[in-house]
This record gives structure tokens, C-alpha cells and sequence, in this order.
């Protein structure tokens, strides 16, 4: 069975919070969390990372999580 939004969002914030200020992860580590088959996951962690308060960058620029292309880092948004 697939996972859920929330069981998603779970995951992604757990390893945010886990990793703390200033630390990354990567969305496919949410992914492998939560299915072994994961790479067909990617789009909805994604999409799911997007309603989180959480940044998306790529090459350290912010950027969309659901429009970017190639490999991104989420991290707790910083106030």
C-alpha cells in the first residue's frame, strides 16, 4: 500500500528535525523510508515537501520542490 500525504509529511519533517539548522536531506531519503520500491515515490515527496515548512534549494539557490529538475536538498525553513 502507499504511504499517505501525512505519513510523507511525517517522515520529511522527522528527518529535517532530526538533522536540525543548517543541515540538508535529500527527498529520496524521505522515499526509501517509506516503500522499497521508492523512486516512483519522488514526485509525491515531493509534492508533499512543497506544503512544509520546509526550503528547497539546488545548487544552494531556492527553488521549487515540485518544478526543479535533478536532485534537490530540503531543509527547515530558518525564521
Amino acid at each position: 500500500m502507499a504511504p499517505t500525504d501525512a505519513e510523507i509529511a511525517a517522515v520529511l519533517m522527522d528527518l529535517a528535525r532530526a538533522r536540525g539548522p543548517g543541515k540538508s536531506l535529500c527527498p529520496s531519503e524521505a522515499a526509501k523510508t517509506l516503500a522499497s520500491d521508492w523512486r516512483p515515490l519522488m514526485p509525491r515527496v515531493r509534492q508533499v515537501a512543497a506544503t512544509l515548512p520546509l526550503v528547497a534549494t539546488q545548487k544552494g539557490r531556492p527553488v521549487d520542490p515540485t518544478g526543479a529538475f535533478g536532485p534537490i536538498r530540503l531543509s527547515l525553513h530558518r525564521d
